[in-house]
């Protein structure tokens, strides 16, 4: 038998003030804000098993730590007219968490739905902190830990630096002596800096540069779209592909080291190749989520700064190698131009679409791996060739999605244990599951032969 119970966390005396969101902020509660029963998409859920299992109390008092740690867990955001967002960061107040009792038996269930719950319903982001907290307790102890964290409070990389700060935390370190050993911008400090002039000049050359490239890139990328009748379709459901690949784990970083590139280059490069072959557009454009964290003292805050760099390839479809050389030098131009506030280039970029002045940018790509983890670091390195690796690849169709505005195709890249995954959602009007299943497998045939390619050596 389960059982619910209501616990807070209560936070006093914290830092407090307000004052204008980020960009980051900015870009992300401008679209979540408008995707209504859809935004729980958005959301950032993960469940943890609570290795050596706590009292209630002391996971409390972990959580609190974190929360004094970090400003964005205890931030609200109020909108002011149509292009004013502030944000609020409270000094106390307290955090609603959902505490489950459950058989030792049933933690691993329990928490899963407990999951579903949480990450299942919207954040009212004018009155509730961008966290949900969710404790799955047996025997006296807390076995599970549920978070939610709303995306306007935290990016794929916020969340992985909340769980390393938990670590920390849970490993004897507080909010005081972890502030006191690194340095972290908080994000009213941010949005100090992108108010100033510097701040100002960096958002008006960013905007220039997706302006420039727009203008010059091609109007439609997909010559031949698949079903171009469904365009029309608001019940049309976007299918999402998986592609679980252990070879591409290992290849990856072996054409990286070859080709004296990253290993994120690759597998930009490879894609943007596989899109121009697939699309029959020698050029392409990606919309690519980035990290924007290239500052150390940014990388050590739990926050939204991410945001999109336009990645523009020219001549994609002539040579593998030569793409992902070439990805190197023109990923490194769009990342320094992917900081800029939202809403301003929103609005040019509508005038450039008004005019059919606009490059084709409804492809987008997310390397979401956690530097810090690899595929290997919970299972052994395969110690086959890579031509055996390619048999255990597989494809899954796990679910479908609503229909997205400006997506004709977006890519993720993850990490899985022992494999390198690529998830693909993609408008049925514009590539058919089949082209979706042969996009995928060509960016992993691209970068895999190349490897095997080097094991004959």
């Amino acid at each position: 038998m389960t059982t619910a119970e209501d616990r807070t966390i209560r936070l006093d005396s914290a830092r407090a003030g307000s004052g204008p969101a980020t960009w980051g902020q900015r870009a992300i509660w401008g679209v979540v804000s408008r995707l209504g029963d859809d935004a729980p998409r958005y959301n950032l859920p993960v469940a943890l098993p609570v290795s050596s299992p706590r009292p209630v109390p002391r996971v409390l008092a972990d959580l609190r730590e974190l929360l004094l740690l970090h400003d964005s867990l205890h931030t609200r955001f109020l909108p002011h007219g149509e292009d004013g967002l502030e944000q609020v960061v409270d000094g106390s107040g307290e955090l609603p968490v959902e505490l489950r009792t459950s058989a030792p038996e049933q933690v691993q269930e329990v928490g899963a739905a407990l999951l579903a719950e949480l990450g299942g319903r919207a954040f009212d982001h004018t009155r509730e902190w961008p966290l949900r907290v969710g404790l799955v307790e047996s025997g006296g102890l807390v076995h599970r830990l549920v978070l939610v964290g709303a995306h306007t409070g935290m990016d794929y990389w916020g969340l992985g630096r909340l769980l390393r700060d938990l670590e920390s935390v849970q490993a004897g370190a507080t909010a005081e002596s972890l502030r006191a050993s690194r340095s972290a911008v908080q994000p009213l400090e941010a949005a100090e800096v992108q108010a100033s002039p510097l701040g100002r000049r960096r958002d008006e050359a960013a905007r220039r540069y997706w302006t420039e490239q727009l203008t010059a890139g091609p109007r439609q990328i997909f010559r031949n779209p698949a079903a171009p009748e469904l365009a029309d379709d608001p019940n049309r459901r976007f299918p999402n592909a998986l592609l679980r690949s252990p070879a591409l784990a290992v290849a990856v970083g072996r054409v990286a080291e070859e080709l004296g590139v990253s290993d994120a280059a690759v597998l930009l490069g490879a894609v943007s190749h596989q899109l121009a072959l697939s699309s029959g557009s020698s050029d392409v454009l990606f919309q690519v989520v980035v990290g924007n964290r290239f500052q150390p003292a940014a990388g050590a805050v739990v926050s939204t700064v991410a945001q999109e760099a336009l990645f523009r390839l020219t001549d994609a479809d002539r040579d593998f190698e030569d793409a992902v050389r070439r990805t190197r030098s023109v990923a490194f131009s769009a990342f320094r131009h992917a900081a800029y506030d939202k809403w301003a280039l929103d609005r040019e970029v509508a005038g450039l679409v008004e005019k059919e002045a606009a490059a084709d940018h409804s492809y987008w790509w997310n390397d979401t791996r956690d530097p810090a983890v690899t595929p290997f670091d919970t299972v052994e390195r395969p110690d086959v060739p890579l031509s055996e690796l390619t048999g255990r690849t597989e494809l899954s169709w796990p679910t479908e999605f609503l229909p997205r505005k400006n997506v004709s195709i977006a890519v993720d890249a993850l990490t899985a244990p022992g494999a390198l995954d690529l998830a693909m959602t993609a408008d049925p009007a514009v590539i058919s599951r089949t082209g979706m299943e042969r996009f995928l497998r060509g960016a992993e045939r691209h970068i895999v032969d190349r490897a095997i390619a080097l094991e004959g050596r």
